[in-house]
């Protein structure tokens, strides 16, 4: 008898259905780790919505924690500041200035040294005479703080374009250019860098020939060479008292107050004006604030239950979940070491409270009065509190803390369950094997039953058919 292409095929029973009948029942095991491992998986994607939520909280926290060494005033005192004429100057301001208003009257502004060379030379012209050596020193300022910049020039081949390249590119403090006039002859200029007096700049150490036109000049030493306009400081009155600056900058004439003055107004005064700005504290207070509401809101959804529908939020019951609210709601129920004995104890002191829900609410008005009232005390309330948030949002997202020692148990677990379903899958493959090799030997059983009932029948009817004819014909 031929083998069997297919189970059912020889008997004409549907056994390909009763094998994948039974096959789905040994399948229950499989199906039942699925499921585990689908809701690790979930577990594990509600814990990365929990971190996100924390980070930024951790983000908002660290806007409102002071750096180490820094207080919390210096930390949130920025200032408005502005001049009256913003024509004469214009006025910025760091932590350490003082609110209010002072006048300024600018009777002179700081002007760099120019020089001019005395003699003037033809382009072709050499300009050094070998007399004089082929060192030129470019001294900038005087005295201690003095520094010096010596060119080796070559009294052979050095023209004025020559001389004015060495000078630009030893950067000593001066640039220098050459102006052509409408004979044709060259004329070398200097310009100090730096406007003041304590910029200017003397050169020396060589001597410059005379020109080929005893009209255009004779051999000078250098420190001789030069026609100079010399540099200028600036000088102003703040509330009366004289200030003055190398430069058009004043960054010390008033604590925290840097002045950058633009033309002279003397004999009339401007006003600068300084005001607190407390917006950085307020906005960075107020997304503090959203971030944690965000974040109250994840967990409330994580955790979540729903009686009528029987749905649970993926974290529902997860005691990692219940251990970040608790950590979070702790902020808020004991005062900061810092704190103590401060006008200001409590969030709740500035305006800022906790409703039945667990989310945060700032009450604008009383959070202003007392930014009026009392900035540096709201300031440190502020600093103290971001402190905390910032400390315990770092624990929670640290390699260390719950968070990661939840999630890296939850991915082990669904490794284990990859683990189990190879091996079952295995297992699987042999009993299904099993069973197709019993039902095969059934179905090739009864598909030899049938063909000798089938043989046997055709006999039967054969002989019954003789019978009938024989009897007939008598």
């Amino acid at each position: 008898m031929a083998s069997i292409a297919s189970l059912g095929t020889g008997s004409g029973l549907d056994l390909e259905s009763i094998v994948t009948k039974f096959m789905t029942v040994e399948k229950q095991p499989l199906t039942a780790l699925n499921k585990r491992e689908a809701s690790y998986q979930a577990s594990i994607s509600s814990l990365g919505t929990l971190k996100g939520s924390l980070a930024s909280l951790q983000t908002a926290a660290a806007a409102l924690t002071p750096a180490t060494g820094q207080s919390a005033t210096a930390k949130f005192s920025t200032y408005q500041a502005s001049v009256a004429d913003s024509t004469i100057a214009s006025v910025t301001a760091s932590s350490s200035a003082v609110a209010g208003t002072y006048t300024l009257e600018v009777t002179a502004l700081a002007t760099a040294q120019s020089q001019s060379l005395k003699n003037i030379y033809g382009a072709s012209e050499k300009v050094i005479d070998p007399s004089g050596g082929n060192t030129l020193t470019l001294t900038k300022g005087s005295g201690a703080s003095a520094t010096s910049v010596n060119i080796t020039l070559d009294s052979a081949t050095t023209t004025l374009a020559d001389l004015r390249d060495a000078i630009n590119n030893a950067s000593a403090g001066v640039s220098a250019v050459i102006v052509t006039d409408t004979n044709n002859k060259q004329h070398l200029q200097l310009t100090a860098t730096d406007t003041g007096t304590a910029n200017a700049v003397t050169l020396s150490g060589v001597k410059f020939a005379a020109p080929a036109d005893p009209a255009d000049g004779s051999a000078l030493d250098a420190s001789l060479a030069f026609d100079t306009t010399s540099a200028t400081d600036s000088a102003a009155k703040v509330n009366g008292i004289a200030v003055s600056g190398s430069g058009n900058t004043l960054t010390g004439a008033v604590d925290g107050l840097t002045i950058n003055l633009l033309k002279t107004n003397a004999g009339s005064l401007t006003t600068i004006t300084l005001s607190r700005d407390t917006s950085t504290l307020k906005n960075n207070l107020y997304s503090l604030v959203k971030a944690y509401n965000d974040l109250n809101s994840t967990i409330s959804s994580l955790g979540s239950y729903d009686a009528t529908t029987k749905v649970a939020g993926a974290l529902n019951g997860d005691a990692t979940l219940r251990s970040t609210q608790s950590q979070l709601r702790a902020v808020f129920g004991s005062v900061p070491s810092s704190l103590s004995g401060a006008t200001y104890q409590r969030l709740s002191d500035i305006g800022i409270s906790v409703g039945k829900t667990g989310a945060l609410s700032i009450d604008s008005t009383k959070l202003q009065k007392a930014l009026d009232t009392n900035f540096t005390a709201v300031a440190n309330a502020v600093g103290a509190y971001g402190s905390i948030f910032k400390e315990t949002t770092d624990n929670l997202l640290s390699t260390s803390g719950t968070i990661a020692a939840r999630t890296d148990g939850l991915n082990r677990s669904v490794t284990d369950i990859g683990k189990q379903r190879d091996a079952l899958n295995l297992r699987l493959t042999n009993i299904e094997k099993q069973y197709r090799a019993q039902f095969t030997a059934l179905d090739t059983a009864v598909a030899s039953m049938q063909s000798t009932s089938s043989y046997l029948t055709q006999q039967l009817t054969g002989i019954a058919n003789i019978t009938n004819y024989n009897s007939n014909s008598k």
